[in-house]
C-alpha cells in the first residue's frame, strides 16, 4: 500500500524534496544520516536555511511565519526532511513554546519572541519536569511569587534537554499554591542569563551529555513574561503537549534508519526470521503514517487530537524496535563503541549502533510516558 498523491501534491514533494537535498549543507545531513550527535552551531545554521525559505514553521499562523498548507502537504514537508536527512526544526522552538506563544500570547510578546523563535536568534529550553514531577506534571514544585511588578522564581527543573545551549527557558511554576494543583500553574519566560539561574549537566547512560537540570534561587521575572492569564498554564502545557506528541512519530527518520539496516543486513537477509522481523516493522511504520494523517486531518482546528497519545506511544515504540534490530544486525560489533573505537576495521555504522539504541531507551519516558499515554487512550479515547 502507497500514499496516492495528486499532481499538484506531488510536485510539492519533489519540490521539497529538492530544496531539502540541495540547500541544507551536505555534512549536516551526512551527520544526521551516520545518526551522529550535531552540534549547536549544525543546528542553528539548518534550521535558519529553513526559515529563510519559509520552511521553518509551516504549522504556525500565516502571519508568524507559517504557510496555508493543507494538513497533507504538512505531512509530506515533514517526512520529506526527514528522508533527506535534514534536522528537524528544534522542538522547543518551533513545535512546543512557539505555537503556544501564537495562540495564548499577548502581542507584544508575539512581536517580542516569534520572529527570533522561528529563526533560532533565540534557543529555548523547556522547564517542566522536576525531581517529583514528571509524568504526573501537576505535582511540580517550582514556585513564583509576585513582587511588584516582578515574579521571583524558586525551584528545581530536570532532564532540560540542550538545555546547555538555552538562552530562555519556558517553565510551568506554581502561582497559587492554595489551588487544586492543576490550577494554580503559571507559563512563564525566563532569561536564561538573568540572576541565580545555574544549568548543571546529567550525564547519560551512553556517555554523552544531552539532559541537564536547571535551578533558580531567587530569579527575578518581568511579570510582563507572563504568557496568558495567570493560572492558566496547565490548560497551555496540556496544548504544548499534544502538539509534542504529534511530532514524536518520526515516521521518515525511523523508515529511513530501516532502509539503512536492510543495506546493513545484506546477507543475513537470508535469514527468515531477521526477513520477517523488517516485513513486520515496514508493515507497521507504514499503519502508523496512515494514522498520523489522520489525526492531522482532525487537529485542523488548531487543538491536538486525542489520538496523538496513539501516535507517541507506537512512534516511540517502532523507533526502540528499529535500534534493537540494528544493534542485532551488528552483533558483538556492536559492543565496539566509546573512546578510540571509531579507529577499528568495523563498519562504522556499527560503532553507533549500542550508543544510539541506550539513547532512545528516552523516547518511551519523554513527553508523557507511554505508561501515561495508555491511560489517556483508555480514558479519551476508549472511555474506560
Amino acid at each position: 500500500m502507497q500514499l496516492e498523491l495528486s499532481a499538484e501534491d506531488a510536485a510539492f514533494r519533489e519540490e521539497m524534496r529538492a530544496f531539502f537535498t540541495t540547500k541544507v549543507p551536505q555534512e549536516i545531513r551526512d551527520a544526521v544520516a551516520a545518526r551522529q550527535e550535531l552540534t549547536k552551531e549544525q543546528i542553528v545554521e539548518s534550521q535558519r536555511v529553513l526559515n529563510a525559505a519559509g520552511l521553518a514553521v509551516p504549522h504556525w499562523p500565516v502571519e508568524w511565519g507559517g504557510q496555508d498548507w493543507s494538513e497533507l502537504r504538512r505531512h509530506i514537508w515533514h517526512d520529506e526532511m526527514q528522508r533527506a536527512c535534514v534536522p528537524l526544526p528544534l522542538a522547543f522552538n518551533a513545535s512546543m513554546v512557539g505555537p503556544v506563544i501564537a495562540q495564548f500570547g499577548s502581542q507584544e510578546i508575539k512581536e517580542r519572541f516569534l520572529a527570533k523563535t522561528a529563526n533560532l536568534d533565540i534557543w529555548w529550553s523547556q522547564g517542566f519536569s522536576e525531581p517529583d514531577a514528571g509524568s504526573d506534571l501537576a505535582s511540580l514544585r517550582t514556585t513564583a511569587v509576585k513582587d511588584g511588578d516582578e515574579f521571583v522564581v524558586n525551584g528545581q527543573k530536570t532532564w532540560t534537554t540542550l538545555g546547555q545551549h538555552g538562552d530562555w527557558i519556558f517553565c510551568l511554576v506554581r502561582t497559587d499554591p492554595e489551588a487544586k494543583k492543576q490550577r494554580g500553574i503559571s507559563f512563564l519566560l525566563i532569561d536564561m542569563t538573568s540572576p541565580g539561574v545555574t544549568v548543571r549537566p546529567i550525564e547519560l547512560i551512553d556517555g554523552g551529555h544531552e539532559v541537564n537540570e536547571v535551578w533558580f534561587e531567587d530569579v527575578r521575572v518581568p511579570a510582563d513574561n507572563l504568557v496568558g492569564e495567570l493560572n492558566a498554564g496547565w490548560d497551555y502545557a496540556k496544548f504544548l503537549l499534544g502538539n509534542e506528541r504529534v511530532g514524536v512519530a518520526p515516521v521518515g527518520a525511523t523508515k529511513r534508519v530501516l532502509a539503512q539496516a536492510k543495506e546493513y543486513a545484506g546477507d543475513q537477509l537470508a535469514d527468515p526470521l531477521i526477513a520477517a522481523r523488517f516485513a513486520e516493522l515496514e508493515n507497521e511504520l507504514l499503519a502508523l503514517e496512515l494514522t498520523v494523517l489522520r489525526v492531522a486531518a482532525h487537529s485542523a482546528d488548531g487543538k491536538p487530537h486525542p489520538a496523538s497519545s496513539v501516535l507517541k506511544l507506537k512512534g516511540t515504540e517502532l523507533q526502540q524496535a528499529v535500534s534493537e534490530l540494528v544493534v542485532d544486525l551488528a552483533g558483538p560489533a556492536s559492543l565496539a563503541s566509546g573512546a578510540g573505537s571509531d579507529s577499528s576495521d568495523l563498519p562504522a555504522w556499527t560503532h553507533r549502533a549500542t550508543p544510539a539504541y541506550l539513547n532512545l531507551r528516552k523516547a518511551s519516558i519523554y513527553g508523557g510516558s507511554n505508561e501515561i499515554q495508555r491511560q489517556i487512550i483508555a480514558k479519551t479515547i476508549l472511555g474506560l
